[in-house]
């Protein structure tokens, strides 16, 4: 046995071995290129501290830190047929789905959860960018309609976060039928005389943004998000022209009139009670009472202020 090989070689290694950092611990700010501690992202809800980024979030982070309490139920969906086109291009659709559901544990892009929301009941849906850029499929749009029905049941406000690139192309023809479907749940809540609110959040493009993304009652957005149709880069080659500067970002969409307000995430809860509350229509907390009023008497006019006053003929103006 070699005493400084097997012994003292593996001593003076550990020493000086430099210790592995996992790599979750940090994460780079897209926008500054910052550093941020996991920690600190997590407490301050993906907002860099440098430049007050907003950093692309799922449902994991947004249910609880909407829901009072962070006590939320999320909603079984409907099964849907997974491969309806058997799809294939550089690899299986069914492939695609199962690595986008392993590596956010969600079944398809959109989640719905129900709670309360300043002791308010309100059914919430969350589009995930991450689950194939958050793009609309069958499985997504039964989500979004399971979410308008149990809202008409419940009577509660429906609330939804979109995150989108557009539909799901791996379901062709099928995926464009859903863009109406999604419509027709909105209309439903409309019928019902229920709010529906429409949170846009980095980024709602594509046909999302042509259907349920933009009727809301109200339309709110995360600061910085890209919202549009098609993107700026394809804009700008088809019409052969710069666009503006921040053309297509929440602000820009805000002062053009497209949207009702631009809100920070760290104020987002309290925004949304508050349009809950506004759009409600609840009744007074307490009972109201009735003031007396005086009788108003109205003097009748004497003669001097029908002729001199009042400018009429044989009088003074």
């Amino acid at each position: 046995m070699n005493w400084l090989s097997n012994f003292v070689r593996p001593k003076i290694q550990a020493l000086v071995r430099k210790r592995e950092v996992p790599d979750n611990l940090w994460i780079k700010c897209p926008n500054c290129g910052q550093m941020i501690h996991h920690k600190e992202v997590k407490q301050r809800q993906s907002v860099c501290q440098h430049c007050d980024h907003h950093l692309r979030i799922g449902p994991d982070d947004r249910f609880p830190n909407l829901f009072d309490d962070g006590e939320f139920t999320i909603i079984e969906l409907p099964e849907v047929l997974a491969d309806p086109l058997k799809f294939r291009d550089e690899q299986r659709y069914t492939d695609r789905l199962k690595a986008a559901q392993n590596k956010t544990g969600q079944k398809d892009a959109v989640v719905v959860a129900h709670g309360k929301l300043g002791g308010h009941g309100a059914v919430i849906a969350v589009q995930n960018f991450s689950f194939m850029g958050g793009s609309l499929g069958q499985g997504a749009a039964e989500a979004i309609i399971t979410a308008a029905k149990l809202a008409v049941l419940q009577k509660a406000p429906m609330i939804i976060f979109s995150a989108a690139g557009g539909a799901r192309m791996q379901e062709g023809i099928l995926s464009l039928m859903q863009l109406p479907r999604s419509t027709i749940a909105v209309q439903m809540l409309q019928e019902a005389g229920l709010p529906y609110i429409a949170v846009l959040t980095d980024p709602t493009t594509g046909g999302v943004t042509a259907s349920y993304a933009m009727l809301g009652d109200v339309a709110i957005a995360e600061p910085g998000a890209l919202i549009g149709f098609a993107g700026p880069r394809v804009i700008e080659n088809t019409i052969r022209e710069r666009l503006p500067e921040g053309f297509q970002r929440a602000e820009y969409l805000l002062e053009h009139g497209m949207l009702d307000m631009v809100v920070h995430r760290h104020a987002l809860r309290e925004t949304l009670i508050r349009v809950v509350e506004l759009l409600g229509n609840r009744p007074p907390s307490a009972e109201v009472i009735s003031l007396p009023r005086p009788d108003l008497e109205i003097p009748a006019p004497t003669d001097a202020r029908q002729k001199g006053e009042t400018g009429e003929p044989g009088g003074a103006a």
